[in-house]
């Protein structure tokens, strides 16, 4: 019976599991980075060391996290990790967001109840329980991510020390002149029923009437002789009829052309000579001729009738009006429009609002009080048709304005509000916007954008459950009491209660000897009642924070969000800093796209594409879902699938048994007794320490720059091609059947050792589990090595152990052995042999000369190509089975034979020279010596 040369080899030999069992052992992982206090040690160990601040975007305390939620945390654990590896200070200080109307509508819901039934306290305390609920449930599946941070001492908006310096940032603005209260048409959502901000408004696409109505002329003989007696009207266009009630005037742009033209009923309609076709072609009226035609300008201030009111409506002169679509004639309603407003404000229009809170109608509103918008509106289509003002009804699909809370349409309707006058230092804005690094960089001109756009800020809410508006009104004069020493008295009450000491304190107890009116010297004063926009809320983190956080400074190194925060976080924070700070709150911004299915589609419930990250943990681990993350080019819109997520999984297992093969191959090995001085290293070895010094840097350069797919990439293009593929493929004879402590595997293995040092290192911001997995198996071989990964220094480049040349030879001879690999699979294919060591390469004739050919000798070339024999020849004449194969590329001509000799039962290679018991020489004497 042959002998069993097995326990004779230095197999590979380790505790690492080849299945990784991420659902299992990552949960273990977090228990022992929980037990070690991992977090607070960084913060001891780099107290002194320069400071990193990511300044965290709160997430709202609703629900569980979605693939988006976990997609950002990840994505901004990868740079604390890495800063702190670097030596930064770089704490993290996750927060919430917990005010607004998600979580209030929810509360009414769930508890069945009326908001106006119920005391406000009460209901802010209902709130504030069901926020810190969520804030526990989505702080565990944050940390559950991996995600290293300061998670016992989050930030929390409903907290009163956050609160208070929020009324802070208020009072600052207020002290700057720069909040005021006005009516003026703002976004209304009639479901959450309360004002909302542009940055809480999403286009959607609605279908909406269109129509055009008649406007009958007063004075149509004055502009010539043959108008009089006739029907004379100006058209307009609307899709929204409800507005119909509050038209004040009808707008026509000064430069443009308008014509007066005849029907064949001998109605004369004005509209822009421009239109006159597709008027023609909307309403079915046939315009016969042109009577006379004139500059908008010059139909300034001719009087027009209300269509169904008795109400006399101005022509009024407006820039914005467009020959896109419609007449060229808008009927313009101050109370419900911006630029009505501001028209309406010029001209000394009434800012007439008919419509509710609710969306209904006032009740004294002649015509359509009490009905619902919706009814409204078909009343309004009702009377002009009986009326033949209607000349034209249809039903278009356009993008229209939605609350981005309930996904409803909104309306704009004109209500007292406050608002933060954008105006006064937007020009201030605009110039930080530009000192500040936008990743990727397209980002700075669309909030640039955004905010030259702005001219101000609503940032009252109709809600209960909020930061409260710190303005009292004198109940005997009537004057508005927003005084700074005032609003930070409130604020010091805040910071001691709690912002519930608005609702539950009298004027007198909240502001003391303060309670008087600076007016009249009144003491009868009474509370607003609005609270801040949540978007306030979040946007004063900065000073909130940043300000208040001995860990942290002002201002940020870095905000990193999804690409809606142009119009959301980044901007509020931008504004509230540059209006009370005169500087941007970060250095730099770095925004990433939204999370679509594989075929690019958004993520939806009704198409069945959604994919919970808790799924993934639960199946695959959260590393799977950290490298899809790191994975990504996370500047465009990222996709996920089953798909995509099965490739990863292949590509982790790749990067796995790799690290599994370099810990078993380390087993007998002790990095301070048997490493070999660099220049002593076989030369193979100094080839891959060279190549491990090029990936370093290229690690590093993309992780510097947050293109954390480069470096992903990267590492497992080193661990499949140069390493699995080549590097490790070559190295087993030495490693396995050598003398343990021979030269040649010692260069080995302290190769191995450090290319598992880098890697474990490299990955560990991106394979946070999988990464200390592999460092505690490290500890076993070095018990010096740090107490978790993340307290090691991150891997440097090592200059003088780089050879550029070394590459370029190394370079050249991988190049020939790819040849060479050829002719051995055609060997193989054509059943001449089955593993290569059953061959021997043969170099014929002139090609023995080739300069590639000759960088290596005869036995090196034999094992990096695990053949058993190699050799340079004239011509072969052996009369053995064999193929020839010629490389036209490189010119090398080379036969394939079956190797002489017999095969030795210890390492397989085919040798002619035999020792006892078939081994060859090479096994006959490391047993001997064993």
């Amino acid at each position: 019976m042959p002998e069993d040369y097995k326990n004779t080899l230095n197999l590979p030999q380790t505790s690492f599991p080849m299945r990784a069992n991420l659902a299992k052992k990552e949960p273990e992982l977090l228990r022992f980075w929980n037990s070690i206090n991992l977090y607070e040690k960084l913060k001891e160990s780099h107290s002194e060391s320069e400071r990193f601040v990511l300044h965290d975007g709160p997430p709202y305390a609703n629900g569980n996290i979605h693939i988006g939620t976990a997609f950002n945390k990840i994505l901004k654990d990868f740079i604390p990790k890495y800063k702190w590896m670097k030596g930064y200070f770089a704490p993290y200080v996750p927060g919430w967001d917990t005010h607004g109307l998600p979580i209030e509508l929810r509360v009414l819901k769930e508890k069945k109840i009326d908001k106006d039934k119920v005391e406000p306290a009460k209901l802010r305390e209902y709130c504030m329980e069901y926020a810190q609920k969520y804030i526990d449930i989505q702080r565990s599946e944050f940390r559950r991510l991996g995600v290293l941070g300061d998670w016992d001492n989050p930030y929390i908006t409903y907290k009163s020390q956050y609160e208070a310096a929020q009324i802070g940032v208020f009072a600052d603005m207020v002290e700057r002149g720069l909040v005021y209260k006005g009516k003026k048409p703002v976004f209304w959502c009639i479901d959450c029923q309360t004002a909302l901000a542009a940055a809480e408004i999403e286009y959607e696409d609605e279908s909406s009437p269109s129509i055009y109505v008649a406007y009958p002329f007063k004075d149509c003989e004055k502009l010539a002789e043959e108008f009089k007696d006739r029907q004379c009207y100006t058209v307009i266009w609307t899709t929204t009829p409800w507005t119909l009630p509050a038209s004040m005037a009808v707008a026509v742009h000064p430069d443009y052309s308008y014509s007066f033209v005849e029907s064949e009923d001998g109605r004369v309609f004005l509209l822009a000579e421009e239109l006159k076709s597709a008027v023609e072609k909307d309403t079915g009226i046939r315009f016969t001729k042109t009577l006379l035609t004139v500059k908008g300008r010059e139909l300034e201030l001719k009087r027009l009738q209300h269509p169904f009111y008795d109400r006399e409506v101005p022509m009024v002169l407006a820039d914005y009006v467009g020959l896109d679509q419609g007449t060229g004639c808008v009927h313009t309603a101050p109370g419900h429009g911006i630029e009505d407003f501001e028209t309406g404000v010029k001209y000394g229009l009434d800012v007439l609002n008919p419509v509710d809170d609710k969306g209904f109608f006032v009740a004294n509103t002649p015509l359509v009080g009490g009905l619902s918008l919706e009814e409204g509106a078909k009343k309004v289509l009702s009377v002009l048709s009986e009326s033949g003002r209607l000349l034209g009804k249809s039903q278009i699909t356009h993008s229209y304005p939605h609350c981005w809370r309930c996904k409803k349409p909104v309306i704009f309707r004109a209500t007292e509000q406050w608002f933060v006058s954008v105006d006064s230092f937007r020009e201030k804005a605009l110039n930080e916007i530009d000192k500040v690094e936008w990743v990727p960089d397209w980002g700075r001109d669309r909030i640039a954008n955004m905010v030259r756009d702005r001219s101000d800020w609503c940032i009252s809410r109709q809600r209960v459950w909020g930061v409260p508006i710190p303005v009292f009104y004198c109940e005997e004069c009537g004057c508005t009491i927003a005084t700074p020493d005032r609003i930070r008295r409130v604020q010091a009450k805040v910071e001691e209660k709690g912002s519930n000491c608005w609702w539950e304190l009298s004027p007198a107890e909240l502001l003391e000897e303060l309670a008087v009116c600076p007016e009249c010297g009144g003491k009868e004063l009474r509370k607003e009642t609005d609270i801040m926009d949540v978007w306030f809320d979040s946007g004063c983190s900065h000073v909130a924070v940043l300000e208040t956080r001995p860990e942290l400074k002002w201002p940020a190194d870095l905000y990193l969000e999804g690409s809606d925060q142009h119009r959301g976080w980044f901007q509020t924070s931008l504004l509230t800093s540059v209006a009370t700070r005169d500087e941007a709150p970060y250095k730099s911004v770095l925004t990433h796209g939204f999370i679509v299915d594989g075929e690019g589609r958004k993520m939806s419930k009704s198409l069945g594409n959604v994919i919970a990250p808790q799924e993934i943990i639960n199946k695959y681990g959260a590393d799977i879902l950290r490298l899809w993350v790191a994975s990504t080019d996370y500047r465009n819109d990222v996709r996920i699938s089953e798909n995509i997520l099965k490739n990863l999984v292949e590509s982790y297992r790749r990067i796995r048994n790799t690290a599994r093969f370099l810990l078993g191959n380390l087993y007998d090995f002790e990095p301070a007794k048997d490493s070999v001085n660099h220049e002593r290293l076989e030369e193979m070895d100094k080839w891959i320490v060279s190549r491990l010094q090029s990936l370093v840097k290229r690690v590093t350069k993309g992780f510097d720059e947050y293109a954390f797919h480069l470096p992903t990439y990267m590492i497992h293009h080193f661990c499949v091609n140069d390493l699995s593929a080549f590097y490790l493929d070559v190295s087993k004879d030495r490693l396995y059947t050598e003398k343990p402590n021979s030269h040649k595997r010692r260069s080995c293995q302290t190769a191995l050792w450090e290319i598992l040092m880098t890697l474990t290192k490299v990955l560990s911001p991106i394979l946070s589990f999988t990464a200390e997995e592999i460092w505690q198996e490290m500890k076993k071989i070095d018990g010096s090595l740090e107490e978790s990964v993340f307290m090691a220094s991150w891997p440097q480049v090592h200059l003088d152990l780089v050879d550029e040349e070394l590459e370029s030879k190394w370079a050249r001879i991988l190049e020939v052995r790819a040849k060479i690999t050829k002719g051995l699979e055609m060997a193989r294919s054509q059943g001449l042999i089955g593993h290569p060591l059953e061959a021997q390469v043969v170099i014929e004739g002139a090609s023995a000369d080739n300069e590639d050919i000759r960088l290596l000798t005869p036995e090196d070339w034999a094992e990096i190509l695990i053949v058993s024999g190699f050799s340079l020849e004239e011509e072969f004449s052996r009369n053995v089975d064999h193929i020839r194969f010629k490389d036209e590329d490189i010119g090398i001509q080379m036969v394939v034979a079956k190797a002489d000799g017999m095969k030795c039962p210890r390492c397989w290679k085919f040798s002619e020279s035999v020792a006892e018991k078939g081994l060859c020489e090479r096994c006959y004497n490391v047993l001997q010596e064993r």
